[in-house]
């Protein structure tokens, strides 16, 4: 099987409040959407987000069962842009989890939530390459 990934969905309460969340936040504008979903093309995959019990009921999931903890990445490019990204989340509706740190390993990070709970990692990381379409490259 090819190792790659097609979409990764959320399910959500509010594609408004949502839509608002990535737009503001991340500055991103959905390629696609209707009154359930939104899509957003990423750098070779989409992420979608999806009002429930839509998502539950296409996967016939209760609502109740939840995944184990799970936490979703946006790096960038420098040290200095941690702190920013993260607080223009912040104003866009997203919840913070963490300030930004150094981890042990390396890097500095910090957790901001969207409006339904969805954690993002705002990191950077010295020893991953990020070029100029935005992907992101492992290297030590």
């Amino acid at each position: 099987m090819q190792q790659q990934i097609s979409v990764i969905t959320l399910g959500i309460a509010s594609l408004a409040r949502s839509r608002a969340f990535y737009s503001r936040g991340f500055g991103w504008t959905p390629v696609f959407e209707n009154d359930e979903i939104a899509f957003y093309q990423m750098n070779g995959f989409m992420l979608g987000t999806w009002v429930n019990p839509g998502l539950d009921g296409d996967m016939q999931r209760r609502s109740e069962q939840v995944p184990s903890a799970y936490c979703l990445a946006h790096n960038v490019a420098d040290k200095a842009d941690v702190e920013p990204a993260m607080q223009q989340l912040l104003e866009a509706g997203g919840t913070l989890l963490r300030k930004a740190d150094a981890p042990p390993h390396g890097g500095f990070r910090g957790y901001v939530a969207d409006p339904d709970g969805h954690a993002w990692e705002i990191a950077w990381n010295p020893a991953w390459a990020i070029d100029e379409r935005g992907l992101v490259t492992f290297g030590v």
